[in-house]
């Protein structure tokens, strides 16, 4: 019994006036999103291009969609990979945007971006090769598959960029080292 000490100190607290109900919660409510948001990952040219790549995607695949896909099955394969990658591209959007990405610290992000991205600008140039190549077999949807081959294009740029600038983050171009290894 010589181990246990003879007097024992105790602290007590009372809770924070801000966390009041009622009041101000959707003040502090929308505070603690906008904490929790990446806001320089908006304003950087990879969070642009992604925004492009979202916008563009959706004109791409909602233009497609009003086609009578089944007169022509190559329409099939435009419009899965418009609608795959654009819901891939949106959710990867949101993961990086609310920092849902260091949740998995097992998954090297910079390269898995990377990659997505190089695949998307591959499967979206053939999407892209295949809408362009057969607009002229169409006869009454002729306007709405050229400009989605426009917007394909437009894309597949997008997707492009987008896997250099994930390349370039991926080799840490432009970043200290020391940087790049404190978890944040």
């Amino acid at each position: 019994m010589a181990d246990f000490p003879s007097q024992v100190t105790t602290e007590t607290s009372s809770p924070q006036s801000s966390q009041q109900q009622g009041g101000n919660s959707l003040t502090a409510l929308a505070g603690d999103v906008n904490n929790k948001m990446n806001m320089p990952f908006i304003k950087s040219i990879p969070g642009v291009l992604m925004m492009a790549e979202i916008g563009l995607g959706l004109l791409h695949w909602a233009l497609i969609a009003h086609v009578y896909i089944f007169t022509l099955p190559v329409y099939g394969w435009v419009m899965f990979v418009g609608v795959t990658l654009w819901i891939i591209t949106t959710i990867l959007f949101f993961m990086i945007l609310f920092h849902l990405q260091q949740n998995l610290p097992s998954v090297p992000w910079p390269m898995a971006v990377m990659v997505y991205h190089a695949v998307a600008t591959f499967l979206f140039l053939t999407a892209f090769i295949s809408n362009a190549a057969y607009i002229r077999y169409s006869f009454f949807f002729r306007g709405h598959l050229t400009a989605s081959a426009i917007f394909g294009a437009l894309v597949t740029i997008a997707y492009g960029a987008g896997a250099y600038f994930s390349y370039l983050d991926w080799k840490g171009v432009g970043g200290n080292a020391a940087t790049n290894t404190v978890p944040a």
